[in-house]
C-alpha cells in the first residue's frame, strides 16, 4: 500500500508560532502542579497487580506447538525478538516499584521524564532496536502503519477463520480476545493443517497483544489489531507501539491504570538506569535473571553477567528517592547499541513530530533530551502547538488532514547521528539546569 503525502503539504495550515501555542495550551507546569499527577499522590497504588500483566497460561503451550514454517513467517515480519519475549513471558518479573517511581517523573505535557539535571524519553530508534522491530527510515512514510478508515475486525480475522462462532468468540465490543485465537492456533497445529501463514498471523496477534499492546486482560483494541495485521504487509509499527506506551504512561501519571508495553519500558530502564556492562564479574547479577534483558540483552550489547547498579534500591520509597536525585553520571545516556545510530528530530520549531497510531496522534519531543540524542544540554524548548495526545476519529475528514500533516513533518524531519561522547560548556549547563528547574516539583526532591 503506497502513500505519497508531499502533494498535501500545501493544504497544511501554517504554523501559528510559539505565542499562539502558549495561548492555546497551558505553559509548561511543574510536575507537582499538574492536576491529579501521582507525584503528589503517593497513596495511589495504580500499577501493581494489574490483571492485564498477569501470566498467560495458554501462551507458551501455544508457541511450542508452532511449526518452523509459521515461526519463519514471524521472523520474516520482524517479530523474532517479540517471539522470544513472549516465549519467556511467564518467567518475567515486573518490578512495579521501579516502574511506579519512574512514572512519577513522567511529564504529561512534554512526554518525557524530568530529572534534576536533564530530560529523557524513550526514543523511537531505541524502542525499535530493543524490540527488534523493522526500523523506520525517512522516505518510508508510506510504510508507517495506521489507517484513516473505520476498522472491521471480522474482515481482518477472516484470514484466520470464517466461522461465525469463532468470530463471535474472538470479539466483543471494541476488543479482540486473545485466548480464543490461541485456542484456534492450538487446534490447527494439533490437526497438522498446512495454513501456516494464517497460523502465523494469528500467533502475531497473540504475541504482539501480550508484549506490545497490553490494554485490558487478554484482549486488544480493534485499532491495535489493525496495526498488528499490517506487519505481514511490511509496515512499520514502531510509532504505534511507542505512542501507545506514551499514552499509557500519561494515563498512569494522572492516576489511571498503566497500559502499554511494560516489557519495552523495563528494557529501556534496564539499559539506562539499572544495569552496566562490567568485565570479569565473578558472579551473575541475580536481579537480571527474571528481567527482559536476560532474554534479549545480547542484541543490545548487554551480558546477563552485567552489574546491577540499583541492586540495593528496594521498595517504592527508595526507588522514588533514587530516581528523583538521579544525576547525569548515573544515567547511561547513550548505551552501546545506540552509538552511531541515526535518529529523527523535529526540523525546527513549529514542525513538531507526532507518533502515528490508530488510537491517537502523540507528541514526540526527542529534541528536549539533548544528551540522549548526542548533543550538549542547551535551551529547554517551548511547548509544541500540538496537544500531547490527540485522540483520533477514524473516518473523519479532519482526522485525515491531521494525519497528512503529521506525515509531512516526518517526511521533512532532521536527522542526527548519536555520538558516543559529548562535550559541554559549564556555563551553558548551568543556564540549562536553571531553566529546567521550572519543571521540577515544588519543594525539590523528597
Amino acid at each position: 500500500m503506497k502513500r505519497n503525502y508531499s502533494a498535501f503539504a500545501e493544504d497544511i495550515p501554517a504554523y501559528s508560532g510559539p505565542k499562539a501555542a502558549r495561548e492555546t495550551y497551558a505553559d509548561l507546569k511543574q510536575l507537582s502542579a499538574i492536576p491529579g499527577h501521582i507525584y503528589t499522590r503517593p497513596e495511589l497504588q495504580i500499577l501493581p497487580s494489574q490483571r492485564r500483566f498477569s501470566k498467560m497460561p495458554w501462551l507458551v503451550p501455544m508457541l511450542e506447538l508452532l511449526l518452523p514454517t509459521s515461526i519463519g513467517h514471524l521472523k520474516e515480519w520482524g517479530l523474532s525478538t517479540v517471539f522470544v519475549l513472549a516465549r519467556n513471558y511467564n518467567k518475567l518479573v515486573h518490578v512495579w516499584e521501579s516502574v511506579t517511581a519512574m512514572v512519577e517523573l513522567w511529564h504529561s505535557q512534554t512526554n518525557s521524564f524530568i530529572f534534576p539535571e536533564f530530560e529523557a524519553t524513550i526514543l523511537l530508534e531505541e524502542l525499535e532496536i530493543m524490540l527488534g522491530l523493522p526500523r523506520y527510515q525517512r522516505g518510508e512514510e508510506f510504510a508507517i502503519s495506521y489507517t484513516v478508515d473505520q476498522i472491521n475486525s471480522w474482515s481482518i480475522l477472516a484470514y484466520i477463520t470464517t466461522k461465525k462462532n469463532d468470530l463471535y468468540s474472538m470479539t466483543s465490543g471494541m476488543h479482540v480476545h486473545l485466548l480464543p485465537i490461541a485456542q484456534w492456533i492450538i487446534s490447527q497445529c494439533k490437526r497438522k493443517t498446512t495454513n501456516y501463514t494464517a497460523i502465523a498471523k494469528a500467533a502475531a496477534i497473540c504475541i504482539c497483544g501480550v508484549i506490545l499492546f497490553p490494554e485490558v486482560d487478554g484482549a486488544i483494541s480493534f485499532g491495535n489489531l489493525s496495526i498488528i495485521d499490517s506487519i505481514s504487509e511490511g509496515m512499520k509499527i514502531g510509532q504505534a507501539v511507542l505512542g501507545f506506551l506514551y499514552a499509557g504512561l500519561t494515563f498512569a501519571a494522572l492516576g489511571g491504570p498503566f497500559y502499554g508495553s511494560v516489557v519495552a519500558f523495563e528494557l529501556w530502564m534496564g539499559m539506562h538506569v539499572q544495569f552496566q556492562v562490567v568485565e570479569d564479574l565473578t558472579m551473575e547479577c541475580k536481579t537480571m535473571l527474571n528481567h527482559p534483558l536476560a532474554y534479549v540483552g545480547g542484541r543490545l550489547h548487554m551480558s546477563p553477567r552485567a552489574w546491577c547498579k540499583t541492586a540495593q534500591v528496594k521498595g517504592i520509597l527508595a526507588w522514588s528517592q533514587y530516581l528523583r536525585s538521579l544525576t547525569v553520571a548515573d544515567f547511561d545516556m547513550r548505551p552501546g547499541f545506540m552509538h552511531g545510530r541515526t535518529i529523527h528530530l523535529p526540523q525546527r520549531a513549529g514542525l513538531a513530530l507526532r507518533l502515528l497510531g490508530n488510537g491517537a496522534l502523540v507528541s514526540y519531543n526527542p529534541d528536549r533530551c539533548h544528551l540522549q540524542c548526542g548533543a550538549a544540554r542547551m535551551v529547554v524548548p517551548l511547548l509544541s502547538h500540538f496537544p500531547p495526545i490527540q485522540e483520533r476519529k477514524r473516518g473523519d475528514a479532519q482526522d485525515e488532514r491531521d494525519m497528512r500533516s503529521a506525515i509531512v513533518h516526518w517526511e521533512g524531519c532532521a536527522m542526527s547521528a548519536v555520538q558516543a561522547e559529548v562535550e559541554e560548556d559549564d556555563e551553558a549547563i548551568m543556564e540549562y539546569i536553571e531553566a529546567l528547574k521550572k519543571l521540577q516539583p515544588t519543594g525539590g526532591n523528597n
